[in-house]
């Protein structure tokens, strides 16, 4: 009996591991076919722009079947948000540390950080972001604000708001409203066409959100008004 269950036992886990090591290939493989997927839709939105872009294209110059690249990915949206996902988690990771640096500067001073560095990624993959939007319609046009980036940025900024309440140095306002309305007013589309059209610079843009936001909140006493003339360095 004792040797039975033994055999038994042996023989289930060197089927365990056989199917493991059937799955991990598999599974390496799928990270593979993704990759591959990615770094077309990339080079292609790089040459050709996102909108002139179909998936079916992505799907032929990456050698696979229309109807298995839309199961991974419902819609260009979808995809972008996957070649977004590495600096996405790069730029929250900085503005949460220029949250954090609460030991020297003001919270005024760190949302001025933190306004300053969301400027420079839409810089970086405004096309992308603006993209997001473009592609998806009704319903779906609501995916932005469930995207852990929105989340993330809204819920830093308003804590900074409250901070800045909390050390008197805004007045008493609805900080969730207005973490929307800051994010709103850096919104990519927004942004890019300030900048291709308008003719803005970045800094301009920087300048007009400060005004806004830092300097135009801000209560106005002489040790407040010189935190929001002076920003921290970059």
């Amino acid at each position: 009996m004792e040797t039975g269950r033994r055999q038994e036992l042996v023989a289930t886990t060197k089927a365990g591991k056989e199917a493991g090591m059937r799955r991990r290939p598999e599974r390496r493989q799928a990270a593979d076919f993704d990759q591959r997927i990615l770094r077309v839709a990339r080079q292609l939105f790089a040459e050709r722009g996102v909108e002139d872009v179909s998936m079916h294209q992505i799907a032929r110059e990456a050698g696979v079947g229309q109807g298995t690249l839309y199961r991974r990915y419902a819609h260009k949206g979808e995809l972008i948000l996957d070649l977004l996902n590495e600096s996405a988690l790069r730029f929250l990771e900085e503005i949460q540390a220029y949250a954090r640096d609460k030991e020297i500067w003001s919270a005024l001073q760190r949302l001025d950080s933190v306004l300053r560095r969301s400027l420079a990624f839409i810089e970086e993959e405004g096309l992308f972001l603006a993209a997001i939007m473009d592609t998806s319609s009704g319903e779906k046009r609501e995916m932005k604000f469930s995207t852990q980036y929105y989340r993330a940025s809204h819920s830093l900024i308003a804590h900074l708001l409250e901070e800045a309440i909390a050390q008197e140095e805004l007045a008493p306002l609805d900080t969730i409203y207005t973490a929307d309305a800051i994010i709103a007013t850096s919104d990519p589309a927004l942004y890019l066409f300030q900048r291709q059209r308008r003719g803005y610079t970045q800094e301009q843009i920087l300048a007009g959100l400060r005004r806004i936001y830092i300097k135009g909140m801000s209560v106005r006493s002489p040790h407040n008004q010189a935190c929001a003339d002076q920003p921290p360095p970059a």
